[in-house]
């Protein structure tokens, strides 16, 4: 791969104008609104994992319009008192995995709850899926001709309800909650960040979703390819599919965020731009006022769409631990 977007000192300073729909903040208000007021219904079911240091639960909570999801809380075996804990999103087409795969947060101390991706995991279905829409094969056209029938109408839901959920567990401080994730995680985790007011810190590496506006058109990479396939051979609809995506952009969300931010962003990553990730950083808290301290973001100049990788979350540790005043010392 190579340099192809903007020269990282652009790119340091872009930050376009995005199309935000007049109803945005009541769309999503208006969705958020239609969950049931009294929180996610939640079993947490011990599970084997095969390991001496953990212990972990298989959490079935209800999603967008109470839906089963799946997830996997994850504690550290030795532990007093509530945990600060760490909420993390999958990638485009990934699942929670097995019990083990996932764990990096509890091992640092914390608790760590992967949430599974509707119709993407193979345990949680999208059950709340419209029968009859056309799209393009993948989930970023499903429904996408009406943004309440939207696919990430519903996923978005669901990661508001996985933190709502996990502040619920005995063992879990609710007000220590943090959210991350990488690629479509890292998406979602923006999302969670403009519509959770009150979470500790917001962590999204190499994020999906963000400007599609740009996105769409400066790569052909899927997942994002799948805008333009759909809209090739379905030309009539090319105003509607953008109007829905307004809807959904993480920038727009990011620009809601209120909690401190950590990114990173690969300047030779072909699947998620990094003027798209840049467009998320730079307007992130911008409608909230968010210090410029407390935003912080991590460019790799010769990685793809790995951005940083088991570097990076050395990083992350570090900055986690610093913004819940547990700094540690971490060998780079």
């Amino acid at each position: 791969m190579a340099l192809f977007d903007l020269p990282l000192d652009e790119l340091e300073k872009y930050r376009p104008e995005l199309p935000e729909p007049a109803d945005f903040d009541a769309f999503w208000q208006e969705t958020l609104a239609q969950q049931d007021p009294n929180g996610p219904a939640v079993t947490w079911t011990p599970a084997h994992n095969g390991l001496a240091t953990i212990d972990t639960f298989d959490a079935t909570f209800a999603g967008y319009g109470g839906s089963p999801v799946r997830g996997w809380l994850h504690l550290p075996v030795t532990r007093t008192g509530p945990l600060p804990a760490v909420v993390e999103y999958l990638g485009y087409n990934s699942g929670r995995g097995a019990p083990h795969e996932k764990r990096l947060w509890a091992d640092a101390g914390y608790a760590h709850f992967v949430m599974d991706t509707r119709g993407q995991g193979a345990e949680t279905p999208d059950a709340d899926a419209a029968s009859g829409d056309i799209a393009a094969p993948g989930f970023l056209t499903r429904g996408v001709l009406d943004p309440r029938r939207y696919f990430y109408r519903r996923l978005y839901t669901d990661a508001v309800r996985a933190v709502a959920a996990v502040r619920g567990h005995p063992e879990v401080d609710p007000a220590r909650v943090v959210v991350t994730g990488t690629s479509q995680g890292g998406g979602i985790a923006l999302a969670a960040g403009g519509l959770v007011p009150d979470l500790v810190a917001v962590m999204p590496d190499v994020p999906f979703l963000c400007h599609f506006p740009r996105a769409t058109t400066l790569t052909d990479k899927p997942p994002y390819a799948e805008v333009a396939q759909f809209v090739k051979s379905h030309r009539e609809h090319a105003a509607t599919v953008s109007r829905t995506l307004a809807y959904f952009d993480a920038v727009s969300l990011a620009r809601r965020a209120n909690a401190p931010t950590l990114f990173s962003v690969g300047l030779m990553d072909h699947i998620c731009p990094p003027s798209t990730v840049y467009a998320a950083f730079n307007h992130y808290g911008a409608l909230r006022n968010v210090d410029q301290a407390d935003k912080e973001i991590r460019a790799y100049p010769f990685n793809d769409h790995e951005g940083g990788g088991p570097a990076h979350e050395v990083v992350k540790l570090e900055w986690l631990g610093k913004q819940w005043g547990k700094a540690r010392a971490f060998h780079r």
